[in-house]
């Protein structure tokens, strides 16, 4: 009998191991060859970004040794004003990066106060592996840098930052800093006194968002699907018993497959509306050629337009924001030591 009900856990216990483990919804064709079509170009990606790398080095070098070279030949005097004019552009490069970063400031404060409320919902971390968690902390980083060189920038927040994806954002450098929302609880407990003022933006709604109302909070899904999850933001809205709304894509340009677009690509055009109150303009500045059906789609055409997905150069720029005049100040400092 005790040997029975061992067996009997036994089973259930594997019953709950294979339902852990049960694959994710199957893709279909298209989306493998959509796939496998990003798998290449990431491949491409990785040895362009290699290759810029090396080429960076490379003129890093060379620059270094022109100026040894100038300073070698140079006199006494003629070395001194050479070092104070150096001295001089990098403080002038200092000053000019305060300035910006202290106006930059002043506008997500007053955004705070009376900016347009943008949410990014985080409450999607358990579904998706290491790399999609990755490249979503990537879209968030370059969400921020967009909106604070916004001249209307809007007030972003963070809802249901736990887990690994709290972690991940935790590990920035200067997130700590950034002046944006940043809230643990989900958004229909951060809102629960505002709730039919939130509005999900979803591309399965039946509802056209035709202006942004000042006194709505729109919440964006936080999730890098690659079309596992169709329809789930939608569902969670009706479950929550919220409004729905969707982009006007289709008023003013047709997309080669679905209107689904990255988180950050979503929050630029909500930007750009924000400063132009033209949504043709926001959408034809921010979407990718390749999502579009006019033109090649190709690969090759792919690297000319991923800019606005791989963000790589503003995201430099945010990870190095809170470094750079420490590093400035420390190499007019070496420059001295050295001559």
């Amino acid at each position: 009998m005790e040997e029975g009900k061992i067996m009997a856990g036994e089973e259930v216990e594997v019953d709950v191991e294979q339902q852990q483990q049960q694959p994710c919804p199957p893709l279909s064709k298209n989306a493998q060859k959509k796939l496998l079509k990003q798998q290449r170009y990431e491949v491409k990606k990785a040895e362009k970004k290699a290759l810029l790398k090396e080429q960076k080095k490379r003129e890093g070098e060379r620059k270094r040794k022109e100026w040894e070279e100038k300073l070698a030949g140079a006199t006494e005097e003629e070395k001194q004003q050479l070092i104070e004019s150096r001295k001089c552009l990098r403080k002038e490069r200092m000053d000019q990066r305060s300035d910006e970063k202290g106006k930059k400031m002043q506008r997500l404060t007053k955004a705070k106060e009376n900016g347009q409320n943008v949410v990014i919902d985080l409450e999607f971390d358990h579904l998706m592996n290491s790399s999609e968690l990755h490249s979503l902390v990537q879209q968030i980083m370059y969400c921020y840098a967009v909106n604070g060189r916004c001249s209307c920038p809007a007030h972003l927040w963070l809802t249901g930052c736990q887990g690994e994806m709290q972690a991940q954002l935790q590990r920035l450098p200067g997130f700590d800093k950034w002046v944006i929302e940043k809230e643990n609880r989900p958004y229909i407990e951060a809102f629960q006194d505002q709730k039919e003022r939130l509005v999900y933006l979803t591309a399965d709604s039946e509802t056209t968002l035709d202006v942004l109302d000042p006194k709505h909070i729109y919440i964006i899904g936080g999730l890098v699907d690659r079309n596992r999850w169709k329809g789930l933001t939608m569902k969670k809205a009706e479950d929550q018993g919220i409004q729905t709304a969707k982009l006007p894509i289709g008023t003013y340009l047709k997309m080669s497959s679905s209107q689904v677009l990255t988180v950050n690509q979503v929050v630029e055009i909500l930007l750009k509306y924000l400063e132009t109150g033209d949504w043709k303009t926001s959408f034809f500045e921010v979407i990718p050629q390749r999502k579009r059906c006019e033109g090649d789609n190709d690969i090759e055409q792919d690297e000319d337009t991923e800019g606005k997905d791989d963000h790589e150069i503003k995201i430099r720029d945010i990870e190095l924001e809170e470094e750079s005049e420490e590093k400035d100040d420390q190499g007019s400092k070496r420059q001295c030591i050295e001559s």
